[in-house]
């Protein structure tokens, strides 16, 4: 049983795909967000994004040198425990649009960014949106 004011870690990536424009990748469970999940012991936070984009998305991707977006947060368990969260994105590449839906999701959508940015239900996911956005203009 986790105590209050525990800490979990998360890695995940803002996944985009360059087609005629960029398109980046939504995920829904409770809301919209990005691939992520826990690191696991043993990972460091680049292996645990890969997995997590390879088993949320069925996606391979290239990660991009240079990004890094850091998101602290906390939320309350069902038991009412608080967490302290911190989920570390990166931006990937994806090779293809044929991303599938596991079973931790019930959709997933490639919008361009207005769309993505007004389908995201969290400022600090749109924060992080607008910062990979930003990066991804200088690089492309």
């Amino acid at each position: 049983m986790m105590r209050a004011g525990s800490s979990e870690k998360s890695a995940g990536a803002v996944v985009f795909y360059r087609g005629a424009q960029i398109e980046y990748l939504l995920l829904l469970s409770k809301y919209w967000g990005f691939p992520k999940g826990l690191i696991e012991p043993g990972e460091d936070e680049l292996t645990a994004a890969r997995r997590e984009i390879s088993e949320e998305t069925g996606l391979q991707v290239t990660v991009l040198d240079g990004f890094r977006d850091v998101d602290q947060y906390w939320y309350r368990r069902r038991n009412q425990e608080r967490v302290q969260k911190q989920a570390i994105y990166f931006c990937a590449e994806a090779h293809s649009h044929a991303a599938r839906l596991s079973h931790e999701h019930t959709e997933l959508a490639w919008l361009d960014y207005n769309a993505a940015m007004a389908r995201l239900d969290f400022v600090n996911l749109r924060e992080t949106l607008r910062k990979a956005n930003e990066f991804l203009k200088g690089k492309l």
